[in-house]
């Protein structure tokens, strides 16, 4: 690296006797009786010293002049005598209003220079120009006021301008400019140049050109009107009333003959009036004529000095800071599309392209009805204008805005001291335009008001313009009034709201039928509000899900507008009732859980042993006929199958999220979740790309999770589970091959009940002989599998009596008793011991529960009324004797993933919706969707399988 580096020198470190050599780099010195051009590039002669010869560089031979002629002519060739006199450079110099000659007529070069009076005579008028070599007509105003080039007391110069002393001249101008970000005021050399003058000028002649200068100088005060100050603006005021008497522009009253329209006026309220009591006179559409679609706006531009200089369109970037593609930058003229540009911009680039700052007066472009091409202006929301107390351009109180017509992107001329040939001290940037389109209410062609531009400035104090950054932006907002839509929303809120409370109100009754309890305690109050967290999530999801599908339908399919969709701002809320809608689903969500991980489970095996063996007698050294044993594995095989269904679902996870992942962004259903007009699924590279919206974009994603998943449960329900598997059942005809029923209890005095007692009898036998039994099954040459004679229903909901209940207790409480204290176990038994015979015990219980021994605690079948499906609830309680509800379909799925799809779906939905709106990434989304699902699940079926354990007493190692 050493190898190839060089010192870095700039033509200002070579100091007055060197020269920057641009082939090497690097400075390099002149030679004798040289000095640095005024460019640096090269070397000149020494004052006294003229250039004999010159071939750039330091390639310049100098030879002093003779005494007698001193001086060096302006080319630096030839040496002159000056009789009146040398400039600091050596050169000849002439009083004013005098023209320095050096050669003739015919290019013979004078032996002495001379110096010609130009003729400021009544037949002349004419002086010496700003260069002094040629003598051109004075300026009019001081033919005007002295008949002569002079402008002698009491007339005054100002500006380069003779005005008569006689003449009433507006007041004295103050020439300051106000940074008040930085807390500086300066006095600008521009202004104390032309301030004055233009001002006078403008009064006493009506000079266009002055008059605009004026105007600009006000703009670049930030239109900083004081009744007390004769700044810019106070001095344009003045003009301005002074001169009502010579009429108006266009009949509009803010519009003063020979003045540029700088204010709509000061009246409170009138910026209401002017935003919204008039329409635009054209329609826009999203699909039709270019004219139609795009917003055609057009800007009058102005110089610092009030030249006209042309009109521009604003396509091709005018107002856009940030460079882009032409194709992006147009983008944002599009109707209904949201255009957003920002970027960091290096002041030396600013200083570089907005040395001389350009004045716009902005406006819009529209067809009128005889043919002929019409403007509406555009007014301008200054946002750093400081006007008084009543009027402040900031908050949304229209009524308190100063609406002003003129504006600038970059001033780096009022901010220059002293000298205008000098970098200035201050620039002031528009750092941030917003156009802002407002759709008329209840329109249906695409009415909207005038358009209205908000300008925020940005004052920065230059010091190393190398380093030195400015954040700019620019963007197109569309919005309409959303108070209908929010009354709506709120209305909606409120009355599902008052459902959620009343349905939540019934499972809560419900459930206290269930658990046997008749008192209101501390436990169903918890219980009631999380019943209703459950069901408030439900209300916060249709609404949220129907607001999203509402503006992805009707924004992306209109043809003639007639909604846009909310501004970010405006999205606040509904990004609150997402969250509010996933925090009370993860609630019920999880209370769900607990409810299944402790749910009371047992499996009544029905087979009897199939004769006797004889068995030793330990210590007697005898051997006795006991009953033959009953297999366990039977059981062990229904516990596994039970443990493998605890999380099934109706619909794949893993599908599902590929699913939604591949549509979003593979297919390109995200792009309608974009800003813009377009309903199109694919975006070229160099189109403009439009910003997100969020309700856009959870109504895309969850109308697309939803509807997947509503086809894959059609599919396994339709498809599937009736062509190829479906657990569920599969699982009950399980149950009844097997010769083993199973008890659960959700509640305290309410579960679910399948019967799986076989028909043959036995079901612990061989191959050939379960074959036979299913054969004769099949040709219906035995009995039916249902609970009650000649019925096929082998699934209940089972509604117990507080006496059964007890019971129930009362012998599973062996189970608990091995984590009690010491004292209170069975000496004469292990704990292995006890359990074996909790276990007989309650399978003796049950089964002979089932087949009505316990008369006093015996039960019922009954179909359940319509109205009890519908609710979810009992209506009978089961006082003396147990009710066993006949079952359709499978109810005990209530128990596993299975029969809550609903809330795992809607859980499902929530938690992608929220990750993607806090990180604008479907990708991530989908990946965390997942990764929580597995880990729910894993939770799900490591618990539940020791919660399975525990209530069935299958030991946890059978369990695979």
């Amino acid at each position: 690296a050493r190898g190839f580096s060089v010192p870095l020198q700039r033509p200002a470190d070579c100091g007055a006797d060197r020269y920057f050599d641009s082939s090497r780099l690097a400075c390099a010195p002149c030679g004798a009786h040289q000095r640095q051009s005024a460019g640096g590039g090269s070397c000149v002669c020494q004052p006294g010293y003229r250039m004999v010869s010159s071939n750039g560089g330091f390639s310049v031979t100098c030879e002093k002049c003779p005494e007698n002629m001193s001086g060096v002519t302006q080319d630096g060739w030839n040496c002159i005598t000056c009789p009146k006199g040398l400039t600091l450079e050596g050169n000849c110099k002439c009083p004013n209003n005098e023209i320095l000659v050096e050669r003739s007529m015919d290019g013979v070069l004078l032996n002495e220079a001379l110096c010609i009076h130009c003729n400021g005579s009544e037949q002349s008028f004419s002086a010496s120009d700003a260069s002094g070599s040629r003598c051109v007509r004075c300026e009019k105003t001081f033919i005007q006021v002295s008949k002569s080039c002079d402008c002698n007391s009491p007339n005054i110069l100002t500006g380069g301008l003779c005005f008569s002393g006689h003449e009433s001249l507006p007041p004295k101008g103050v020439a300051t400019v106000r940074f008040a970000q930085l807390g500086i005021t300066l006095t600008s050399a521009w202004f104390l140049k032309n301030l004055q003058s233009s001002a006078s000028a403008c009064w006493l002649y009506s000079n266009l050109t002055a008059c605009q200068a004026l105007g600009n100088m006000c703009v670049m005060n930030m239109n900083s009107l004081s009744s007390s100050s004769t700044d810019a603006c106070g001095l344009f005021q003045y003009i301005f009333v002074s001169t009502a008497r010579v009429g108006i522009i266009h009949s509009i009253p803010y519009w003063r003959q020979n003045l540029p329209w700088l204010y709509y006026g000061d009246q409170p309220g009138l910026a209401s009036q002017v935003l919204e009591k008039n329409h635009f006179p054209t329609t826009f559409s999203f699909k039709g004529t270019d004219k139609a679609i795009k917003l055609q706006f057009i800007a009058a531009s102005f110089d610092a000095a009030g030249n006209f200089l042309k009109w521009q369109s604003l396509e091709g970037g005018i107002l856009q800071l940030c460079p882009d593609t032409q194709t992006k930058l147009n983008a944002a003229y599009a109707f209904g599309t949201t255009y957003q540009q920002s970027c960091k911009i290096s002041v030396s680039k600013i200083l570089l392209d907005f040395a001389d700052p350009v004045f716009y007066d902005l406006f819009l472009e529209y067809n009128g009805g005889n043919g002929q091409q019409h403007l509406w202006a555009v007014p301008v929301l200054n946002l750093n204008l400081q006007y008084n107390e009543k009027f402040v351009n900031q908050g949304s109180n229209v009524n308190n805005w100063l609406l002003t017509r003129r504006f600038f992107l970059v001033d780096a001329l009022s901010g220059k001291e002293n000298d205008l040939g000098k970098p200035p001290r201050v620039i002031r940037i528009a750092s941030k335009i917003t156009i802002s389109i407002r759709l008329v209410s209840h329109t249906q062609r695409g009415t909207i008001y005038p358009p209205l531009i908000h300008v925020a400035y940005t004052d920065v104090l230059v010091q190393n313009p190398e380093t030195q950054s400015v954040m700019v932006s620019f963007s197109v907002s569309y919005e309409m009034n959303q108070s209908e839509a929010q009354i709506q929303t709120d209305i909606a809120l409120g009355v599902l709201g008052g459902l959620a409370v009343l349905w939540s109100l019934l499972k809560t009754a419900g459930w206290k039928r269930r658990t046997g309890s008749s008192i209101i305690d501390l436990q169903t109050v918890f219980k009631f509000l999380l019943f209703y967290a459950g069901d408030l999530a439900n209300v916060f999801f249709i609404i949220t899900l129907g607001t999203g599908i509402y503006w992805l339908v009707f924004f992306k399919a209109q043809q003639f507008v007639s909604v846009l969709l909310p501004l970010p701002s405006q999205e606040e809320d509904f990004v609150t009732y997402v969250a509010c809608a996933f925090s009370l689903k993860a609630l019920q969500f999880l209370h769900l859980l607990v409810s299944q991980l402790t749910v009371d489970i047992f499996f009544v095996d029905w087979e009897r042993p199939k004769g006797k063996v004889l068995k030793a007698v330990e210590g007697e050294g005898v051997t006795k006929s006991a009953a033959a044993p009953v297999s366990i594995w039977r059981t062990y095989f229904i516990a596994n199958e039970w443990n493998e269904i605890q999380t099934v679902r109706k619909i794949n996870p893993l599908f599902q999220v590929l699913a939604v992942l591949f549509f979003l962004e593979v297919v390109g259903f995200s792009n309608l979740a974009l800003m813009d007009a377009s309903s199109s699924l694919t975006r070229s590279s160099e189109s403009y790309v439009a910003p997100w919206s969020r309700i856009l974009r959870f109504g895309v994603s969850a109308a697309l999770w939803a509807a997947i998943a509503i086809l894959q449960v059609i599919f396994f329900s339709v498809f599937y589970e009736r062509f190829v598997e479906d657990k569920i059942s599969q699982f009950v005809d399980l149950c009844c091959v097997s010769n083993i029923s199973v008890f659960l209890l959700s509640h305290n005095c309410f579960g679910y009940y399948i019967h799986g007692r076989s028909v043959h009898g036995h079901a612990d036998t061989n191959m050939e002989e379960m074959n036979m039994n299913l054969k004769r099954e099949a040709e219906n040459l035995c009995s039916q599998r249902g609970l009650l004679p000649n019925t096929d229903g082998q699934t209940f909901q089972i509604s117990i009596s507080r006496k059964m209940r007890l019971h129930y207790d009362w012998i599973h409480e062996t189970l608990t008793r091995k984590r009690g204290p010491a004292r209170l176990l069975d000496s004469s038994a292990n704990t292995f011991e006890q359990s074996t015979r909790a276990y007989n015990t309650m399978n003796k219980f049950l089964s002979c529960f089932i087949d009505h021994v316990h008369k006093e605690m015996d039960y019922i079948v009954k179909d359940k009324l319509l109205l009890e499906r519908i609710l979810g609830m009992e209506f009978m309680e089961p006082i003396e004797k147990s009710i066993f509800y006949n079952d359709e379909g499978h109810s005990f799925s209530d128990v596993l993933y299975y029969g809550n799809e609903t809330t795992l779906l809607i859980f499902d939905i929530l938690f992608f919706s929220v990750v993607d709106l806090a990180s604008q990434s479907f990708v991530l989304a989908a990946v965390l969707t997942y990764l929580q699902q597995e880990i729910f699940r894993f939770i799900r079926n490591r618990i539940g399988q020791k919660n399975l354990a525990s209530k069935t007493l299958v030991d946890e190692r059978f369990l695979i």
